[in-house]
């Protein structure tokens, strides 16, 4: 064992990878972890910059890894805010069709609710406004177990616990080189420091893709980072939402539209859009990195998304770029929202698996090779069934190092 400075190294310390390196040193207890995290803190990426939503699971198809992970992460989730006294709230959410050719897909939803267990109600008018008076819509479905938290507070209790557990973070830490032989891997950061150990993990989110190849493996995908965008409701208009409110999904494309969010912090956060980012990490339209872009723009699944949904996404740009158009798609759900009363928020990025022919990977999706487990993956809800997730990567894990757990 002197070969080795630890058991599993995993690469990323986003909830994921923290909810990994939880779940292993709970599954095989003395296992020694160390997760390496380029960033000066923990979530500093999609777990730290997204709604806080914690999601029912109506979305999924049965069957899915996405639809089993968060009915089952969801439960899971608000029981671990509760005794962790991580702040949250089971809130329920309205699901809100505005024309009538969202009504098929609206009781599709139903359908699939009810499928799932889920305790859904069908919404008229009337109904819906004693939920949300201000909000219009011609039917909606409540469903009762969505809720919020805060996501950032959830991945550093996860990072607490596997501290307390043996585990060891290091922060700064960005992986530039690995090697491998049989029984070995071995990881050099920026810093010239080299970690060996028995097994990796890539919990490298935007990243992924590039650490799955720097370790000689070819992920079959690429990560397209779509910037999504928020706005919050002055202070003053914030009485107009009580709780969530979305709209009805386009099937067609994986993003849920722009919804109406009462965070934990009683703000009411507005968004996402979705528009291609220009960088992986691009978070306003002037971060630009020419590597990054180059990578996505010689990526032949691309543009096969481009010409596949170029109407969606030139309705995205136009919002991105024009505040009013923004508007005008917020008082589809909140009829009294005005341009003044949107005041511009932190946006974030999606870490989006494409398939060469421009399929958007739709599920959970991950890779093993010879001492390797590879997230490839980990969209929404991957924040919701972080539990479930760190489990199953855990449990991949354990199995290449000869461990079998349950």
């Amino acid at each position: 064992m002197a070969a080795y400075d630890c058991d599993v190294l995993v690469i990323g310390a986003g909830i994921v990878g923290l909810s990994t390196a939880y779940a292993l040193t709970r599954a095989a207890p003395g296992t020694r972890v160390v997760v390496l995290e380029k960033e000066p803190g923990p979530a500093r990426h999609q777990t730290g910059r997204n709604s806080g939503v914690i999601h029912s699971g109506i979305y999924y198809p049965p069957g899915s890894l996405k639809a089993r992970y968060a009915l089952q992460g969801s439960a899971e989730l608000v029981k671990f805010c509760a005794e962790h006294d991580i702040p949250h709230e089971v809130t329920g959410k309205l699901i809100v069709a505005t024309d009538r050719s969202e009504l098929p897909r609206l009781h599709g939803l139903i359908q699939r609710g009810r499928e799932h267990g889920l305790p859904v109600r069908e919404l008229g008018p009337a109904q819906i406004a004693e939920y949300e008076p201000e909000v219009r819509g011609l039917a909606a479905i409540h469903v009762g177990t969505t809720g919020i938290c805060d996501f950032g507070a959830v991945a550093r209790r996860y990072a607490a616990l596997a501290i307390d557990a043996g585990a060891r973070i290091v922060y700064g830490a960005e992986v530039t080189t690995i090697g491998r032989r049989s029984g070995r891997v071995a990881v050099r950061t920026a810093s010239e420091t080299v970690y060996r150990a028995r097994a990796l993990v890539n919990c490298a989110g935007l990243h992924c893709d590039r650490i799955a190849r720097l370790a000689g493996d070819a992920p079959g995908m690429r990560i397209v980072p779509f910037r999504g965008e928020y706005f919050t409701l002055a202070p003053e208009r914030a009485s107009l939402v009580r709780g969530l409110v979305y709209p009805v999904p386009d099937p067609a494309f994986p993003f849920l539209g722009v919804h109406l969010t009462r965070g934990i912090d009683g703000a009411v956060h507005i968004g996402p859009n979705a528009v291609p980012a220009l960088a992986r990490e691009g978070y306003t339209w002037r971060t630009i990195r020419p590597t990054d872009l180059a990578g996505t723009l010689g990526y032949p699944g691309s543009w096969r998304i481009a010409r596949r949904h170029w109407r969606y996404g030139a309705g995205e740009l136009h919002r991105s770029l024009s505040r009013h158009a923004f508007a005008d798609a917020v008082r589809r759900l909140l009829p009294a929202a005005r341009e003044e009363d949107l005041l511009p928020s932190p946006a974030g990025v999606r870490a989006q698996a494409v398939l060469p022919d421009g399929t958007l990977v739709d599920d959970f999706l991950f890779a093993e090779s010879p001492g390797m487990v590879h997230v490839l993956n980990a969209p929404s809800p991957a924040a919701t069934a972080s539990l479930p997730i760190g489990r199953e990567v855990a449990r991949r894990v354990l199995r290449v190092l000869g461990t079998d757990v349950p």
